[in-house]
């Protein structure tokens, strides 16, 4: 019976991970923008393109249906040509898994930087992730996977929840939850759940954690403690260096200075 239930898993696992055809980015990467932006500590948020994704998508209502945390370089793990793998990542039917920045270079992303994390507790929230490798979604626990299987319409209030994968074992993570615990650790807020006291002294605020599994890729987007870092305008932006269909084609200093000389001495 376990190994029926493991079948089945994979099964579905592997038909929610398929691509959907025609996918295309309305934004995509700037593959070189991407690459001088991230720093440790960033979360990268993108847009799938596969089944589940699309779900996911519409549960929350979001462009995001995929987090990844960037921790730089990591020496020991490597594609066959090379390329450093620099993010962590979990992935129903994967686990908790390395991956190239290449990977996502198609899709349309967006960089969340958490604002005042210090070296130390990002170095921490760096190593909480990468000592997570290895670990795996329970495939047997299908009843997690079937919910996707049925994008039907649900009411706003049960969507979150339905998002939630797995039964609270520390062992079995997808991406939001695995990224929601690094900084968790490090007491670093996403989208804490905020209680209003009232006593004699004055109104005060308590935050309180949510729980991992509550959490979706839009919501570093939207947490007022995370920064939208755009690569394409993070090192300069000239719009007036762009070209344009119904205007001439914007010509380099040296070109225009070579084409201006030529023109000297013609006449």
């Amino acid at each position: 019976m376990s190994m029926m239930l493991d079948y089945l898993g994979r099964l579905i696992a592997r038909y929610l991970q398929k691509p959907v055809p025609g996918y295309e980015p309305f934004t995509p990467s700037d593959p070189e923008a991407l690459r001088q932006s991230l720093q440790p500590g960033d979360v990268l948020l993108v847009e799938g393109n596969n089944r589940i994704a699309g779900v996911i998508k519409y549960l929350t209502q979001s462009t995001w249906s995929h987090s990844a945390i960037y921790v730089g370089p990591m020496a020991s793990r490597a594609t066959e040509d090379g390329e450093p793998h620099v993010l962590i990542e979990a992935n129903v039917g994967e686990g908790v898994v390395s991956a190239p920045l290449s990977k996502y270079l198609c899709f349309h992303t967006r960089i969340c930087r958490p604002v005042g994390l210090t070296e130390a507790d990002c170095a921490a929230v760096c190593a909480y992730a990468t000592e997570r490798i290895g670990f795996a979604y329970d495939l047997k626990n299908i009843i997690d996977l079937m919910r996707y299987l049925f994008p039907l319409p649900v009411p706003q209030r049960w969507r979150r929840r339905l998002i939630a994968l797995g039964s609270g074992d520390p062992s079995r993570l997808i991406c939001s939850a695995l990224i929601a615990d690094a900084f968790r650790a490090v007491h670093y807020p996403i989208l804490p759940k905020v209680t209003l006291t009232r006593s004699r002294q004055a109104l005060e605020q308590i935050l309180e954690i949510r729980h991992s599994s509550l959490y979706c890729p839009r919501d570093f987007d939207i947490s007022p403690y995370f920064n939208v870092v755009k690569p394409t305008i993070a090192s300069g932006f000239d719009y007036k260096a762009l070209n344009w269909a119904d205007l001439p084609l914007a010509m380099e200093p040296d070109a225009a200075f070579i084409e201006a000389k030529a023109g000297v001495i013609a006449a």
